[in-house]
C-alpha cells in the first residue's frame, strides 16, 4: 500500500469565550458543532469540533477556548490563513451576511485565479471563503438561514507565515508528497494531488517578520490527514528520517496522532481517519452533549463544574 498525505485533515486554533465561539460558527457561519469534549491535555477547557454533517476529516475547524485568554499575535512560524472552500456565485451572499452581522471583512479579491473573502471571527482569527477553481461535490451543512447552494463545503487551503521557506516546503515536498504549483507574489502554493479537496498549503515567506505569539485568536496547529496507523506510522519513520523529533502515536479518541514542529516552526499533527466522530455518539447526535475520554470520565462531575456553561442549540 503506498503511503499518502491525503491532505488537511483539521486545524486548532484558540478562543476566548466558548459561547460565543460556538455561536460565531454555528449561527453565522452555518457549521455544525460535531464534538463537544475537552482538552485531553487539559480537561478543564473544552475542546469544540466544528464541521459538516458527519465530521469528515477536511471539514473539521476545533478550538481550545479559554475565557479571558490573552489576545495572541499573528506572525511567522504559524498558520495565519484558513480557506474555506463555498460554491461559484455565493460570495456577494457571505459579503452581505457579514456586514448585516458586523463581521469583520474586507473586499472580495482574487488569488491564484480564484474570488475570495477575508474575514475574522470574533477573537480576531483570519479566515478567507473561496470559490475554487475546481468543482468541489462535498456537501455543506444546511441551516435555516444557510441553504446548500452558499453554505461552507470544507477546507480548501491552509496559509503558512514564515521567514524562509525553504525548509517547510521541503518538508511537504519531500515528506508529505506535496507540489509547488503556483506562485503569487511571495505566496507558493503546494498541493497534493491524492485528494480532490483541502489539499491546499500556501507557504507565506516574510523575512524580517516577527514571530507569532500562540494565544487568543491565533491558529495552534495543522493536521494532516491518512488512511490508518499504518500509514500513520510509515510517515513518523519518514519524519524521523528527517532529523525532526516527533511524538509517539497518541489516542486522541476519534483519531490517532502524531505531532511534529517543522523547521519553520509550525506545529504539525498527522492524524488518522479513523475513528471518527461517531464512535461514541450517533451522527443525528453529534456535538449535543460533552463527551470525555474514558480516563478522564470518573472525573466527570468535576469537569463538568469547571466548565462554563454551553448552550447548545440544535
Amino acid at each position: 500500500m503506498e503511503n499518502k498525505i491525503l491532505g488537511l485533515h483539521h486545524i486548532t486554533a484558540i478562543a476566548g469565550d466558548p459561547q460565543r465561539n460556538h455561536h460565531f460558527y454555528t449561527r453565522i457561519l452555518g457549521l455544525r458543532m460535531v464534538k463537544k469534549t475537552v482538552n485531553f491535555d487539559d480537561p478543564q477547557t473544552y475542546h469544540l469540533y466544528y464541521a459538516d454533517e458527519v465530521g469528515t476529516p477536511g471539514t473539521l475547524l476545533t478550538f481550545f477556548p479559554w475565557p479571558g485568554v490573552k489576545q495572541g499575535r499573528t506572525g511567522t512560524g504559524m498558520a495565519t490563513e484558513i480557506g474555506y472552500s463555498v460554491p461559484l456565485g455565493s460570495l456577494d451572499f457571505w459579503k452581505r451576511r457579514f456586514e448585516e452581522n458586523e463581521i469583520s471583512h474586507q473586499h472580495i479579491g482574487e488569488r491564484f485565479g480564484e474570488k475570495f473573502l477575508l474575514f475574522r471571527d470574533p477573537d480576531g482569527l483570519l479566515l478567507s471563503l473561496v470559490e475554487t477553481k475546481h468543482q468541489d461535490n462535498r456537501i455543506g451543512w444546511v441551516t435555516n438561514e444557510i441553504s446548500s447552494d452558499v453554505s461552507i463545503k470544507g477546507f480548501h487551503s491552509v496559509t503558512l507565515t514564515l521567514g524562509n521557506i525553504k525548509e517547510t516546503a521541503e518538508v511537504l515536498t519531500g515528506v508529505f508528497g506535496y507540489t509547488q504549483v503556483e506562485k503569487d507574489g511571495n505566496i507558493y502554493r503546494h498541493k497534493t494531488d491524492h485528494t480532490e479537496n483541502a489539499a491546499i498549503v500556501d507557504l507565506l515567506e516574510s523575512p524580517g517578520a516577527p514571530r507569532g505569539i500562540n494565544a487568543g485568536g491565533t491558529n495552534h496547529h495543522v493536521a494532516f490527514r491518512v488512511k490508518d496507523e499504518q500509514v500513520l506510522m510509515a510517515f513518523r519513520e519518514k519524519v524521523q528520517a528527517k532529523g525532526l523529533h516527533i511524538t509517539e502515536k497518541i489516542d486522541r479518541k476519534y483519531f490517532f496522532s502524531l505531532y511534529f514542529r517543522e523547521p519553520g516552526g509550525v506545529l504539525f499533527e498527522i492524524a488518522t481517519d479513523h475513528p471518527g466522530m461517531a464512535v461514541d455518539e450517533p451522527v443525528e447526535k453529534l456535538g449535543t452533549s460533552l463527551k470525555l475520554p474514558e480516563q478522564y470520565e470518573p472525573m466527570r462531575d468535576r469537569i463538568e463544574a469547571v466548565l462554563p456553561e454551553l448552550e447548545v442549540e440544535v
